[in-house]
């Protein structure tokens, strides 16, 4: 008897909870929203009424503006270096040497996080 009367006092609590947290219909909210535009309250579209820059330049007047750049090295070309990749001096066989002498030697980790032997 005790868990019915529970039951029902919990459900009659939770339509209450809901009818008072109840949110305006989207009609009414659309209406708020009209009437704040129409009386500028709120910017329609973009907030700012800036205008947008424009270049005076032409753009082939751009374009050759930024080789000259380009090839004076003013700006950055790509991932911005220009100067070649290091290259070892060292044969693959040598470096794989030197590798497992210091591994042995414990000077670095042997493999990814020592799993590998």
């Amino acid at each position: 008897m005790n868990k019915i009367i529970l039951a029902t006092a919990f459900a009659v609590s939770q339509v209450f909870a809901v009818s008072a947290f109840a949110q305006t219909t989207r009609a009414e909210v659309k209406a708020d929203t009209a009437s704040a535009v129409k009386s500028g309250a709120i910017a329609k579209g973009d907030a700012s009424d800036a205008t947008k820059a424009k270049s005076t330049a032409a753009r082939a007047d751009v374009k050759k503006e930024a080789a000259m750049a380009e090839k004076s090295g003013t700006i950055a070309v790509g991932d911005g270096t220009k100067e070649p990749k290091a290259t070892s001096t060292k044969a693959r066989a040598e470096v794989k040497k030197e590798a497992a002498a210091a591994e042995k030697a414990g000077t670095i980790p042997a493999g990814e996080a020592g799993a590998k032997k």
